[in-house]
């Protein structure tokens, strides 16, 4: 399945797709170009406007930010979130003054031209040491997330004053949140929380979920077959919603959640915590 993915207008609600000319008539109503089974995918940013504070409620905000964006959840809709406004609603700061870095701290920063609070700060959110050479440390967190740093980051924050941590639950995070829309709206979206991570033998940076909520986190597709008759042995799963609104949810947009309409995920009481490998059916631990 190959989804158009499409960005709709700021400020416009998402239109129905444009009418076919008198030139481009498909076979049966059908539109040209298109399987009839084929969806098609839309990514709608979601700006906010100023900064979220400690004790902000990002129902609140994000409603205020549809309202103002002439926009609207649908159900159906799927709600993906950077976890950035997420921590600071959540108050997860940390003064980088106040972090004492140790000696061995100290040491590694100067070799390599490093934070050593930052450094000290993610060895402190960190279950394990997965690898650490060349100044790159890899983590385990105590989310069990395999990631740089433990996911501990300076970058949009106020400028290298604080340090911004991970939720401490991302999967209550997006429950709270999806029970909050849901009881504001009516309507059961589901919610994704993300954040940015780099890969293992890959170039680049993508986008992963880190908290789920109001879906099934893996759309299973094994058993099922293909048009040719072929036994499916892959899932879907929400790091490749994650990865689409990442799309437009840019460390440089300044627009920290968006809407992907139009994907029918399978509603149920996934967790982000079910796209965690056990350890036991990892290869590579």
């Amino acid at each position: 399945m190959h989804p158009k993915l499409g960005s709709a207008p700021k400020g416009r609600r998402s239109a129905a797709p444009a009418a076919q000319s008198s030139g481009d008539q498909a076979p049966l109503g059908q539109k040209k170009g298109r399987h009839p089974s084929t969806p098609e995918l839309h990514i709608i940013p979601l700006p906010l406007e100023g900064e979220v504070k400690p004790g902000n409620s990002l129902t609140v905000l994000l409603l205020e930010s549809l309202r103002h964006h002439g926009q609207r959840l649908r159900k159906g809709d799927i709600l993906v979130i950077k976890h950035k406004i997420v921590s600071k609603a959540e108050g997860q700061l940390v003064e980088l003054n106040q972090i004492k870095a140790s000696a061995a701290s100290r040491r590694w920063a100067r070799r390599y031209h490093l934070d050593a609070r930052v450094l000290e700060l993610a060895l402190a959110q960190a279950r394990r040491i997965v690898r650490k050479e060349r100044g790159v440390l890899i983590t385990e967190t105590h989310h069990g997330l395999i990631c740089a740093n433990s996911a501990v980051d300076v970058s949009n924050v106020d400028g290298g004053r604080h340090a911004l941590l991970l939720p401490k639950d991302p999967d209550r995070s997006a429950a709270k949140l999806h029970a909050g829309l849901k009881k504001t709206l009516h309507l059961s979206i589901p919610v994704i929380i993300t954040d940015t991570f780099g890969r293992p033998w890959r170039e680049g940076l993508t986008e992963v979920a880190i908290g789920v909520a109001g879906m099934r986190a893996l759309h299973d597709h094994r058993g099922r077959r293909d048009p040719h008759n072929y036994r499916l042995q892959a899932s879907v799963d929400a790091d490749q919603l994650a990865c689409a609104a990442g799309l437009v949810c840019g460390k440089l947009a300044r627009t920290p959640a968006c809407i992907i309409r139009g994907f029918a995920c399978q509603p149920g009481r996934g967790t982000a915590r079910d796209l965690i490998r056990p350890a036991a059916n990892d290869l590579f631990r």
